[in-house]
This record gives C-alpha cells, structure tokens and sequence, in this order.
C-alpha cells in the first residue's frame, strides 16, 4: 500500500511504542519500530561496577536526550514550610516566590525510560478512571477497569511482574507471575511507623524478578535501577516487548531515527513520516498505519509541528499533568542501610483513592523511597546529607553514615488551563523542527494534596523513631517530573479529546497513539508504565482491523 515497505510503523521504543510493535507482530503484520535515541550497551554504559558508582545518574548519551524548552515557572505567593525543597548539605534547592523548573526526565533511546524507571508496576484505582462524573475534574476515561484488566495480565506476564496476592480495589483475573520480594531494613523501620498510625504497608509490585524469569536473573538488589539495569533483570521495555517483538522476525528495530514530520495523504489518513539521518538528510517512510509513542512531552510536539496534525478539537498539547511528588530524608538512631535492598518495595494505597484524602480530590501512595533520595553511596550522603567541612564533618560523616532513611509520595495531578506543550518560539533542533515548551502549573488543590503528602510522611518517619530531617523535596518549588500524561486526551467526543476509546485519531483513520498522552486522568500516584503497555496492547488488537 502506497509503496510502504511494513504493515505499521510505529515512533518510540518505550512502554507504549514496545508493547504495541509486541501486540502486532504477534497477530502477524509486520512492523518498523523507530526510536529517536541509541541503544545502550549495560555492560559498557552502566556505572554499577565503577568505583564512584554513586556519582553517576543514567547515562546520557549522544542524542538520548531531547531537548526541551521550560516555560518560566510560576510565582508562590504564600510560603509552604513542609513543602520547601532543601538539603542539610547544599540548603535551599529553589528561590523563595517562583517554582524552579529544574527537569523533565526522560530517555530517548531503545526501551525509552523505562530504562530509568525505578520499576514500580502498577494499574490504576478503578474509581480514578471516572473522575470527571464522580467529582467534576480531569476527564472520564471512555474505557473502564474491567476492559483493560485483561490487558494488565498480559502486560504483567511479559514483564514479569512480582507482587502481593492483593491490592485492594485493584480485582485481578489471575495472581501476579511471581511473588513479592522480601522487605529490606528500612521498609521494614518505615512500616513499624506505619502499623503505629494505623496505616498498611505492604509489599510494592515490581517490574524485576523475585526469582528466575523467562531467561532473565532474580533481582540482586543492587539498587541501582534509576541508574540503568547491568544485569538485565529489571523489566524495561528493552529486554521485554522489544525483545518479544524481534523474536518474532516482523520487527525491524531502528534506532537514531528521529521522526520530524507526519506527512498527510489523502481520505484522512496519514501518508508517511519523515525520518532524520545521520547526515542531516530527511529519509521519506510510507505507512498504512501509523502509532505515535513518543511520550506525553514529544508526541504533541510531533503533532503541532506535522502541520497541527489531529488537532481538530484543540486539545493537542492541552491537560498536560505532571508528577506531584514530596520526598522526606531524616536519620533514625539505628543504622538503615539504605544502599541495601529493592528500591520502592514497600507502599501505602491507604490514600489512593480520589476520595480518601479529607477535603481534597485525587489519592496518592506514600513508599519507601531512599535508593530514589540518592544517599545509598557514601560520597553522596557525606555531600548532600551532612553539612560543614574538614574535621568536624568527617566525624559527623562517620557517626551517621547508614542511618538515613526515606520516604515519599506521589499523588494525582489535575489538569488546568495553564499546564500545557506546545512550540517554543524560536528554538528548533538540528532538523529545524520547533521545541516542545512545557508550561506547568499546580493548583490549589495540588497544593492541598501536597501539604497532606508531606504532613502524613513526616507522621510516618516520626513514628518509627526518625526525626532529624537532612533532606526534604517537592514538586511544589521544583518541577522535576518523570510521570507526564495528558497531552492527547482520549475520548468519546471528537470535541473534546483527541483520539478514541481505541486510541486512534478521532479524524484520520490510520493514525493511533499508545503513551501516557492518551490519559484523562493521572490515578492517584500510580506509576504508569503498567497502564501505558496495557494500553498499547489493547490497541494493537484493533490497529489494521
């Protein structure tokens, strides 16, 4: 058809874009799978074995990176005490009256972030996928729990999910794969204060294995998993759905191939893409069917640049949500050993829902968090949590290394007018295609919900007996996001969303979309990736029929 070489081409390699080529090639089509970034190399790339291992974040390689335009960030008129971000060691992180808008992170390359994902494997509250006829925010998901629960255990098998029998509202067909990993110290310090107030606190659901999966090794429980997985265990799409799709032999994998312009044909379908070199040239790819998986961020950015491409409704680069996170670091009088252990093995759903925060609309979930504070490696603590020079600090260094424990929550992001993605006047990449913007802004309620985040974390860490905070963080003075949704609104109305219950193009009939971009709503902090490959999976189902 139209010359096109594959039956779908699909943009992005990450949860959304992996699950999707996964679900076509195993009904059969053929598909080009492109990503923008390199491919990483864990043995050569990743930093685990090196000796100032701690030092090191996720590698950033040639062009693994996308650049992006921060909008300024908006003025706080009215303090917040709790919600300051600081450290012992460096202080203030942000100015007093303006947010700092520090980061969107992400990875452009094969397996996408996911690669620096911490690994949490969750699906959303069902009550979170009705927001807009509960409670009058965000928007109703056309969908309901109960179609895409299917989805979740496909999902879940693949990637090898390991987690408890249960997890309240979250019904389940079938159990996880495997079973949940054993608690490490410092959970296990944080839930003895959780079991004081009255809170659960249960084990987290993990893309890594409790033990030996589908040719990959158990968990080590080196910590590192924000840092990049050496040893293959940890579920990212690279070694799962793009894995999966190869073997197949109908997947062909082409990495640093940024796509730049969607080219529009005739009858409302897209024609081809325009794909990037190495040289600077565009190289022209028909397609019969087209997924755009790009994230949250660079799928509207393609959108808007392709001629505002499926943007009849207006919505394209609108109802942008964010992570809303807080994060408290204090030491306990006995060591934690917080360089021990799964990072995020342990959660509190006891707030999830949107209803269960007193006066405030959207849940959260509070976890444990110290591989996530960055303080498991000594040069870090001595740098980030201990303040003063020479003898006084070496000694101070000393007395608390290993004591740090850490906490944190995550909580539901609502849309709102200001928060959105659209061009940046003036900047454009190398290929002269404009820069995603992104203009965040939290509300009233986000501020509200924040507040209850990190009132109930410190309720927490007292209980158990820690009370000397040295590190505290919020989205509330500094955006730095990791989860972002919204930007491609699906929906049952063409007015008001852009694409459909099946995520394709409420106008052109061979263009769908399979990230994050496609949610109504946030969930209550619910890591998405589970959702997003859930999603793509469902929608492979339907591309082509």
């Amino acid at each position: 058809m139209n010359g096109a070489a594959w039956d779908v081409v699909v943009v992005g390699s990450g949860a959304g874009g992996a699950a999707a080529a996964f679900g076509l090639c195993r009904r059969g089509l053929s598909v080009l799978l492109l990503e923008a970034g390199p491919r990483f190399d864990p043995a050569r790339d990743y930093a685990q074995t090196k000796p100032d291992w701690e030092r090191h974040e996720f590698p950033d390689k040639p062009g693994s990176k996308g650049r992006v335009v921060m909008a300024p960030g908006q003025a706080l008129p009215h303090e917040e005490p709790l919600l300051v971000s600081m450290s012992r060691g460096s202080g203030r992180q942000s100015e007093p009256g303006r947010r700092r808008m520090s980061d969107y992170l992400h990875v452009r390359g094969v397996g996408g972030t996911t690669l620096h994902f911490t690994g949490e494997a969750h699906r959303l509250n069902p009550a979170s996928m009705r927001m807009k006829s509960r409670f009058g925010v965000a928007a109703d998901w056309p969908i309901d729990y109960a179609e895409l629960e299917p989805y979740y255990v496909q999902a879940e098998e693949l990637v090898g999910v390991a987690g408890p029998a249960t997890q309240g509202a979250r019904w389940r067909s079938k159990p996880f794969p495997l079973g949940p990993h054993p608690l490490s110290y410092g959970a296990r310090t944080l839930g003895s204060g959780a079991a004081a107030l009255g809170l659960s606190w249960e084990p987290n659901s993990r893309a890594a294995p409790s033990s030996p999966y589908r040719d990959r090794p158990d968990c080590n429980y080196c910590g590192g998993c924000t840092m990049g997985c050496m040893r293959g265990d940890k579920g990212s799409a690279d070694v799962t759905f793009v894995a999966a799709a190869l073997a197949t032999g109908r997947c062909t994998l082409r990495p640093d191939s940024p796509v730049v312009r969607i080219e529009a044909g005739k009858g409302d379908r897209v024609a081809a893409v325009l794909v990037g070199r190495v040289d600077g040239r565009l190289e022209r790819i028909a397609t019969p069917h087209l997924v755009l998986a790009a994230g949250a961020v660079e799928t509207p950015r393609l959108l808007l640049a392709s001629g505002n491409l499926a943007n009849e409704s207006g919505q394209v680069g609108r109802n942008f949500m964010e992570t809303i996170v807080t994060e408290v670091t204090a030491l306990h009088p006995l060591p934690q050993h917080a360089r021990r252990g799964l990072p995020s093995d342990a959660i509190c759903w006891d707030f999830n829902a949107p209803d269960a925060i007193p006066g405030v609309v959207g849940g959260c979930q509070i976890y444990h968090a110290s591989a996530e504070a960055g303080l498991m490696g000594l040069a870090t603590f001595a740098s980030d949590g201990v303040a003063g020079w020479g003898r006084e600090h070496a000694r101070e260094v000393r007395r608390t290394w290993g004591h740090s424990l850490s906490i944190a929550a995550i909580g539901e992001s609502l849309p709102n007018d200001k928060a959105r993605v659209d061009l940046a006047p003036g900047a454009r990449d190398r290929f002269g295609v404009p820069l995603a913007r992104i203009a965040a802004w939290i509300a009233d309620a986000d501020v509200a919900r924040l507040r209850f985040m990190a009132s109930k974390c410190r309720e927490i860490m007292a209980a158990c007996g820690a009370t000397d905070i040295i590190e505290a963080a919020s989205t509330w003075d500094n955006f730095s996001a990791s989860h972002v949704f919204g930007t491609c609104r699906m929906g049952v109305r063409a007015s008001d969303s852009v694409v459909d219950r099946d995520q394709r193009s409420h106008r052109w009939r061979n263009l769908w979309i399979t990230d994050a971009s496609v949610f109504p709503s946030s969930g209550g902090g619910e890591a998405p990736s589970l959702t997003i490959e859930a999603l793509a999976l469902r929608a492979a189902e339907r591309i082509g029929t």
